[in-house]
């Protein structure tokens, strides 16, 4: 029997048991989807990380008070410092070669007021070098003024969502909010930048770093970003900062610096992680497939009996009966395959129609894993029926 034949044989059988063909495509559409739909989530989220960190420029250094330590159980953590970070020490880091720019940053959240409209929301304190290290531009008004870290100076950066909560339909440049007790005179709106690395910009108020000292009653630093010139050695620039603050920190090496490339590739590695886990939950509903597809095909066994024997009495081989159950499994896969893909890209599709930000997309080898599991799955299921399906005697089938 040549393979012409073969599928035409089983195109007869899947017009004759529409019903049984039916479920069983849907079974594995579904499991397809699944599988393509999942994968597609983890693989958007990642590409999402890597494009905020491009972002940022491949040059950038992030420093954070604390010194990375190990716990008896293996465990990183953060321990205590002897002495906070200050603006005397980045100062100090502007200094060293290799070093663009310097930005320290105050953090924390505060009530923030425009007469009856108030909301709760993140205070950042830092200079201009902090815009331009993430990527910020101003939509209207202008930026922190230069002497930030000289003069605490009551103005203050919004972004576009706080603007439009708290001044709306007013143009917000020049007017006043309150912070606490403390209040501030808007001179510029920060452009729509979205959601970055976790902190929404949208959401977010921009004082002078020596504002936000006196605003949180503190002159710790919650970070220093340091930007580096191009072509400058990354690592040696890293270990200069580690000297210089462990001498101004009377030899404590109290500090944990962090690089750019370094928080990608973490990220990297857990996305990669969670885009497998799920893939392989949405491969679980394959297998749930195939299991019906052995079912289906056992009791397909023992109602074709007759037709099996017939078979075998013209002279067909047993090799030849195995390959009919196991073509019939995998042809009606990959059409059910087939079906699956294409519901899963009408579904992204649609979520990029609606809802844009999350740029959903798929790569290649999402569909050709989804279609090699459901594939491989119809081999091994269909297997047992079609091997029980060789072994039918033609004798005692003819003889009833």
């Amino acid at each position: 029997m040549k393979t012409r034949d073969i599928i035409q044989f089983n195109n007869q059988l899947f017009a004759r048991h529409r019903w049984r063909t039916t479920l069983l495509m849907l079974c594995v559409a579904l499991g397809v989807s699944a599988v393509v739909l999942l994968v597609s989530v983890g693989e958007s989220a990642r590409q999402y990380v890597e494009r905020e960190f491009s972002m940022l420029g491949s040059n950038l250094l992030i420093i954070l008070p604390g010194k990375k330590q190990t716990s008896g159980g293996g465990v990183p953590f953060y321990g205590t410092t002897t002495r906070d970070l200050t603006l005397a020490d980045a100062n100090s880091i502007r200094q060293l070669p290799g070093v663009r720019s310097v930005a320290p940053i105050i953090a924390g959240t505060a009530n923030v007021s425009v007469g009856p409209r108030s909301k709760n929301v993140m205070v950042i304190g830092s200079t201009r070098d902090f815009l331009t290290a993430r990527q910020l531009s101003i939509a209207m008004g202008q930026s922190l003024p230069i002497d930030a870290e000289q003069v605490s100076r009551n103005v203050a950066l919004i972004g576009s969502e706080l603007e439009e909560e708290l001044f709306a339909p007013n143009n917000p440049l020049g007017e006043m909010l309150t912070i606490d007790d403390y209040r501030y005179r808007v001179v510029g709106v920060l452009a729509v930048r979205g959601e970055s690395l976790g902190l929404d910009m949208r959401d977010t108020v921009i004082l002078p770093v020596k504002a936000a000292e006196s605003l949180f009653n503190s002159a710790s630093l919650f970070r220093i970003l340091i930007d580096l010139n191009g072509l400058v050695d990354q690592q040696k620039v890293i270990e200069d900062v580690y000297a210089l603050i462990k001498q101004r920190h009377q030899g404590e090496e109290d500090i944990t610096i962090i690089t750019q490339q370094s928080v990608m590739e973490a990220f990297n590695n857990i996305m990669v992680t969670l885009t497998a886990v799920v893939g392989l939950l949405g491969a679980i509903s394959l297998v749930v497939a195939g299991i019906l597809i052995m079912n289906l095909s056992l009791i397909s066994v023992q109602q074709r009996r007759t037709e099996i024997g017939l078979l075998k009495a013209l002279g067909a081989s047993r090799q030849l009966i195995l390959r009919l159950f196991i073509s019939e499994s995998v042809m009606l896969v990959l059409i059910a395959s087939a079906f699956g893909l294409g519901a899963a890209q009408l579904i992204l599709s649609l979520a990029n129609q609606w809802i844009p930000v999350l740029s959903l997309a798929t790569p290649l080898w999402a569909h050709l894993s989804a279609v090699g599991v459901a594939v491989l799955t119809a081999l091994v299921f269909s297997y047992l029926p079609a091997r029980q399906a060789a072994n039918v005697s033609p004798v005692e089938v003819l003889r009833g």
